[in-house]
């Protein structure tokens, strides 16, 4: 049984809209259309938030952090929230013995789109020098630099551990 996300909700990262206002926007069209499974991920995607946190030092020198406040939460910020939502829902489903779920598809169509193995592969072709390396793992660093949330990284662990 495949699941298709509802058509209008979403994220683009070519769209003008932060992916924090898609995910508020999102929101209250869920609540207004009454499509629950949409209104609860994005709950669940925002009850993450307070885990944001930004490190400070107090006057007397004791290091703590502070919840990020709404204007400091970047994409990324929300894009890694999201990869972890995945990846537990992943894990869920793997030990119910399914492919996937009406939620895991939600929270994939806010993530970034992903680069192909073939696109990594090309990239590191054309950028990486290995004999600058003490063994190949060491490039993964500057692999996942280039690609940030955008690659994964078993893949690039396996493409490294091949060539």
């Amino acid at each position: 049984m495949a699941h298709r996300v509802k058509e209008g909700y979403g994220w683009n990262q070519d769209s003008p809209m932060s992916l924090l206002d898609k995910i508020r926007e999102d929101l209250k069209k869920s609540m207004l259309n009454k499509d629950t499974e949409v209104k609860s991920t994005m709950r669940l995607i925002m009850a993450e938030f307070p885990k944001l946190t930004v490190p400070i030092t107090l006057e007397s020198g004791k290091k703590t952090t502070r919840i990020k406040k709404p204007e400091e939460i970047t994409n990324d910020d929300i894009i890694g929230v999201i990869q972890g939502l995945v990846k537990s829902e992943r894990i869920l489903l793997e030990a119910k013995k399914e492919e996937t779920s009406e939620y895991l598809q939600i929270l994939k169509s806010y993530l970034p789109k992903m680069v192909t193995r073939e696109e990594i592969v090309a990239w590191i072709k054309e950028n990486i020098d290995f004999s600058q390396y003490k063994n190949k793992m060491q490039a993964m660093g500057t692999i996942m630099k280039h690609f940030g949330k955008t690659a994964d990284g078993k893949v690039v662990n396996q493409i490294l551990k091949e060539h």
